[in-house]
């Protein structure tokens, strides 16, 4: 069996005596979407400058396809793809000047260079806009020309760090669309996101990190079950019955309800579906509780990663 893209093994990494990365392991295998999960501050830039040799470790061991990240740092900058937060392209050289401009830097000759370019404008639906400068280009564009970039010269890891953040929902859709083409042709990912709805969409497995450390991993099913496999959802009328609400909730399933007091709604996770559906109606109509509405749905990631970093994990604020 081939060694995964990304072994990392025992990370650690401190900033002042502050501790950003406490013992992380993770593994990616070839051809897949990793997401990486987490609040801000749970370490999850840190990882990423680690990976791409932007950041030393402090301890532990960190191959990308084969290289060790301290004493081969060139060749894993040459098997690493990296689009960032923010675009990286030139807003003043054109869609196609901008990807000549990384292929030389990757050392492509100039033949190779327009090859590499074209091939790519092509491929991102961007062979239209090639020559009209990258800075009058919509969000989503830009976002494509970024992964195109990223793409030059072959890496064996693409790292998408936030790659959707403040993009409108139109270019966040062309940009999912983006990365599935790349996971189609079996390009390994490592994707950090905010939003849980494109974890779920486009990873294969997910990680989730808190204070510096691996809570959970798994595929998504697998994490949304070990989160309960449903929820019992119920709106009440009133301010003055979310309190008593959430304790029937509670008494009829044994779990700690979440609490939304401004849409005076109670959340709890159960395993039993209708029947607990059952139990907590009874109990609210014993308390004298008038409901709205109440039903059962499925388990999401906002409940897995809320349940694995509120609370006690948390830093405070």
């Amino acid at each position: 069996m081939a060694e995964p893209v990304v072994v990392v093994r025992e990370l650690r990494k401190a900033f002042a005596g502050i501790t950003a990365l406490n013992g992380v392991d993770l593994e990616i295998e070839r051809g897949r979407v990793c997401a990486l999960l987490g609040p801000n501050g749970a370490g999850k830039t840190t990882l990423v400058r680690i990976l791409t040799t932007l950041l030393r470790p402090d301890s532990g061991s960190v191959r990308v396809a084969g290289w060790n990240v301290l004493e081969e740092p060139g060749e894993v900058r040459a098997a690493v793809g990296l689009t960032g937060q923010n675009s990286m392209v030139d807003g003043l050289l054109t869609g196609r000047e901008n990807l000549l401009l990384v292929a030389r830097l990757r050392g492509a000759g100039r033949r190779e260079a327009r090859i590499v370019a074209d091939d790519l404008l092509d491929r991102f639906r961007l062979t239209d806009a090639a020559r009209r400068p990258a800075g009058g280009y919509s969000g989503g564009m830009r976002r494509r020309l970024d992964l195109a970039a990223a793409l030059v010269g072959g890496p064996r890891l693409v790292v998408l760090d936030e790659p959707t953040t403040g993009l409108d929902p139109e270019s966040r859709l062309d940009t999912w669309d983006a990365v599935a083409d790349l996971t189609a042709r079996g390009t390994t990912v490592l994707l950090t996101t905010q939003y849980l709805e494109e974890a779920d969409r486009l990873a294969d497995r997910i990680t989730v990190v808190d204070r510096g450390e691996v809570v959970a991993t798994g595929t998504a099913d697998e994490l949304k079950a070990a989160a309960g496999t449903s929820r019992v959802v119920l709106c009440v009328a009133e301010d003055h019955h979310v309190e008593p609400a959430t304790r029937a909730a509670a008494s009829a399933t044994g779990a700690e309800p979440r609490v939304d007091r401004r849409a005076r709604r109670v959340e709890v996770a159960v395993t039993d579906g209708q029947a607990a559906v059952g139990r907590v109606l009874a109990n609210l109509t014993a308390a004298g509780v008038e409901v709205l509405e109440i039903g059962l749905r499925r388990a999401t990631l906002d409940d897995v990663f809320l349940g694995l970093t509120a609370g006690p994990r948390r830093r405070p604020g």
